[in-house]
């Protein structure tokens, strides 16, 4: 997983060059201040199938209770391993807004002693990107509520070296003991009271002065690795004392091992270790008294040409090289992962930190190194020809997007395979309790087998499947919920996106093209058929994709030339027009499906884009704080309004489904000027913050409530103080906060969208712990008129097949009954457009579906039925 910021893609409304032609400043209104945000609704919260995504660095087994697993992630927090349901459960979405950073897992451990016991360094990076110090978590009960101890410095959860360690240790004879190594030149920190305070051991000679590129210039490269992990020797100790021999590793390649024979008093290097390299890795065999490392040149996890194996004898101090020699495409590699089976320690298996073409190596030995087996080897004939012999099969179907936009097949010489084994392996483990469960993490996914001891039968393979079901760790730059068949189209980094037709089915990501990397997508409005997406192709290209059939099928544009990235693309509401705004590159249109594309007048490169949900005519963008509208479908735009919206940090808008010139944005920055919610019913020309949201970062819509005449708006917002995931069904009057304190998944600043076709079901973008789903499990149909009932203005009934809304106090009239009765019949098509009904009151400027088209009311009307006078209240527009 390629490293990055918590904000990272978004639209900065600063530094922006703007026409000299612009709207005179709009006016600052207000809408009136609402209620106080509601108790939260009822919702449900789970994932869009992806299974994965990002890499794993880190799997923990419980020693002692069998069956109990854990994972780390890099930017998506951690998890534990539901045995009955083979699906990993989160434990970390209680983090929030402000503490986004700890959804970065640089260690865990879990307690041998007291198992229901479960540590987290968490932090995300340890140069500028990230303003907060790290902490270490602690929960009682495997995971299911938290405590933190704050430490006094930062920790890199997303850094160089996070594959490494585990870094955070419990003491298996006194598990009150905990060991932390620390980044930065902080040094090894130990607990004596189970990771309620942290305290530095002073008497621990080194802090570590390995730097991944100390003269490239970028923080990022430029951060001490420090501390690494500890490992015990309990031979000599009795259970409740803590251990007395405990090894602890160090970034220092001169110096890479230290030995305490005193339970931390005193510590001494460990003499005739290995130099030269990084200690990744290390497990004590305590039946067989040994030591195993692994190690490589750099700091990983996408680097390291070099590296040995190393087997230490506990007792007498000798040092054996047990490295694997088999270099197949004759490169060097270093050692990442390493594991000893537990039932049988003469076994031990090893994997290469990297090794990018053709595939990894994975190593097994059943003699404690002193021979080795590759997991797949060439074979030379006397011919010259060459075969390729794996001792794996692998299977991706049920994620197959794992092929990275290839067709899956066997692997064969010379080639890279698809499904690859992986890259980046770090973490590999081989279950404490059943010899025939390995898994080990990737860059992507985690591989299990079931069948691991196989590996040994002459003929046979092991069996490779993903197991990652329950982690889904993307991050996630724009979504669209398309009206129909199609659930959901996002666009994300690294996979690109997907067309998710089945919210529980994991896709196919993008292909035809292939993004590396997706940032923007959208639908037409009245088209949902119609889709578009912007990315990075598979060779770095900047591009958009234009599909008419939902996905299937798609049509690339021309390469953004000169363009630092793909930016943000909208196609118009009837799907005949695409606006594409790349990053770094003029903005451009396009009126032919894709195929070819001119320069638009009027907006500066950088900006934001999205188009009017019923008017083809009409598309919108903002920036630098200026609004800018289009009224000729994209080929231009102008300067509408400015000075009423924020000048400063990322901005997000949409307009409303089933109106025309009705926008909502959100943005700003807490460093300073506007930041909030804002309306316009006037396509731009005016705006009206909405009271009550002190900070505000997205808006999407949804299916509207029964009987309500607006759909569903969304938005993830500070309200009153109060940070969450807020919802209105009565066009922004009301909100209700919908998330909990156990739901707010760090950082979600990136978009939201409402379900068109599910009342109450919202998508929340992640950066890291992929696409939040929500539901209302509160929402139910409206309640059956009665005639006996009493019903006051806004209240809602079915009645005949239909959903009605009271207009004022009515009783024993049935609804449809009178002409201008109380009652009015409210539906909508699902793209949101009004479906005319005798019986509902429009008002001037409201649009309806009727006879397959598409009207526009002039004045206020009831009972005018679209068409039927000449000079009646409606006007036909599409």
């Amino acid at each position: 997983m390629r490293f990055r910021r918590s904000a990272v893609g978004l639209v900065v409304a600063t530094g922006v060059v703007v026409p000299l032609a612009i709207a005179a400043p709009a006016t600052a209104t207000q809408e009136p201040t609402p209620p106080a945000s509601a108790p939260a609704t009822d919702y449900e919260w789970s994932n869009a199938a992806i299974s994965g995504g990002g890499y794993v660095p880190g799997i923990v087994y419980n020693q002692t209770e069998p069956g109990l697993v854990y994972a780390r992630t890099d930017i998506g927090g951690a998890y534990r391993l539901d045995r009955d349901t083979d699906e990993w459960v989160p434990l970390l979405d209680h983090v929030g807004w402000d503490d986004w950073n700890r959804l970065g897992v640089l260690s865990l451990a879990t307690d041998p002693v007291d198992t229901s016991r479960v540590y987290v360094a968490t932090g995300m990076y340890t140069n500028e990107w990230d303003p907060n110090n790290g902490a270490i978590l602690r929960s009682y009960d495997y995971g299911a509520t938290w405590d933190a101890a704050p430490l006094p410095f930062k920790v890199g959860g997303n850094m160089p070296g996070r594959g490494i360690g585990e870094r955070l240790q419990v003491d298996p004879s006194d598990n009150d003991v905990l060991y932390y190594g620390a980044e930065q030149g902080q040094g090894l920190w130990r607990s004596t009271d189970a990771g309620v305070t942290f305290s530095r051991v002073d008497s621990f000679p080194n802090a570590g002065d390995f730097v991944p590129d100390a003269g490239s210039g970028n923080s990022y490269l430029m951060q001490n690795l420090g501390v690494l992990w500890t490992a015990f020797d309990t031979s000599s100790t009795d259970a409740g004392s803590p251990t007395q021999t405990v090894f602890t590793a160090v970034a220092d390649t001169d110096d890479i091992l230290y030995r305490s024979d005193d339970a931390g008093a005193t510590w001494a290097p460990v003499a005739g270790a290995p130099t030269g390299f990084l200690p990744h890795h290390g497990v004590i065999d305590e039946a067989g008294r040994f030591l195993y490392l692994t190690t490589s040149n750099t700091s990983g996890p996408y680097d390291g040409s070099d590296g040995e194996v190393w087997r230490y004898g506990l007792d007498d101090g000798s040092w054996t090289n047990i490295t694997p020699t088999y270099r197949p495409v004759g490169v060097d590699f270093g050692f990442g992962g390493l594991t000893v089976d537990k039932s049988d320690p003469d076994t031990i298996m090893v994997a290469s930190q990297i090794q990018w073409w053709p595939d990894i190596l994975i190593f097994r030995s059943t003699d404690r190194g002193q021979t080795w087996s590759p997991i797949w080897e060439y074979a030379y004939g006397a011919d010259g020809s060459t075969t390729l012999n794996p001792r794996y099969s692998q299977s991706v179907d049920e994620v197959p997007w794992l092929t990275f936009g290839k067709e899956p097949g066997s692997p064969v010489p010379w080639s890279e395979p698809a499904p690859k084994l992986g890259w980046m392996v770090s973490a590999l483990e081989i279950d404490p309790f059943d010899s025939d469960e390995l898994m080990y993490g990737t860059g992507a996914t985690i591989y299990r087998s079931d069948d691991l001891t196989a590996w040994d039968e002459p003929g046979s393979v092991i069996h490779l499947a993903p197991e990652a079901f329950g982690i889904e760790e993307t991050a996630i730059q724009d979504l669209v919920a398309p009206a129909g068949d199609v659930d959901l189209v996002s666009a994300m980094l690294d996979l690109g996106g997907f067309v998710h037709d089945d919210l529980g089915t994991v896709p196919q990501s993008f292909r035809a093209p292939y993004f590396g990397g997706g940032t923007s997508v959208d639908a037409a409005g009245l088209a949902p058929n119609v889709i578009v997406r912007a990315g990075t192709d598979g060779g770095g290209a900047r591009v958009v994709a234009a599909s008419v059939d939902s996905g299937v099928s798609w049509v690339t544009s021309p390469v953004a030339e000169g363009a630092s990235g793909s930016g943000t693309v909208t196609v118009t509401a009837d799907g005949s027009g695409i606006v594409w705004a790349p990053d770094g590159a003029a903005v451009r249109h396009s009126a032919d499906g894709g195929v070819t594309f001119a320069d638009v007048a009027g907006l500066p490169a950088g900006a934001r884009v999205e188009s009017d949900r019923v008017d083809a005519s009409r598309v919108y963008a903002f920036a630098g704080g200026v609004f800018y509208r289009s009224g000729d479908g994209g080929a231009s735009f102008a300067a509408v309004s400015s000075g009423a919206l924020p000048t400063e940090g990322p901005v997000r808008f949409g307009a409303t489904p089933g109106a025309i010139g009705d926008v909502w944005l959100a943005g700003g920055s807490d460093e300073g000027g506007a930041y909030g919610l804002w309306h316009s019913r006037d396509g731009g020309s005016t705006w009206a913050a909405i009271a009550g949201f002190d900070e505000a970062d997205t808006v999407g819509f949804g299916k509207a409530a029964p009987g309500a005449t607006s759909p569903a708006i969304y938005t993830a917002a500070s309200r009153d103080g109060v940070r969450g995931v807020y919802r209105s069904t009565d066009d922004g009057a009301t909100w209700a906060r919908i998330n909990d304190d156990e739901h707010e998944w760090g950082w979600i600043g990136a978009d939201i969208e409402g379900d068109p076709d599910v009342f109450g079901r919202v998508y929340i973008a992640t950066n890291g712990r992929g696409i939040v789903v929500g539901d209302d499990t509160a929402a139910t149909a409206p309640p059956t008129w009665s005639s006996t009932a009493v019903y006051d203005e806004g209240d809602v009934v079915t009645f005949d097949g239909a959903v009605w809304a009271a207009s004022w106090w009515t009783k024993g009239e049935a609804p449809g009954s009178k002409k201008n009765g109380a009652w009015q019949e409210v539906t909508a098509t699902p793209t949101g457009v009004a479906v005319w009904t005798a019986s509902r009151i429009f008002d001037n400027g409201d649009v309806v579906w009727r006879d397959d088209g598409i009207w526009r009311a002039k004045w206020s009307t009831r009972g005018d039925e679209p068409g039927a006078k000449k000079n009646g209240p409606w006007e036909r527009i599409g």
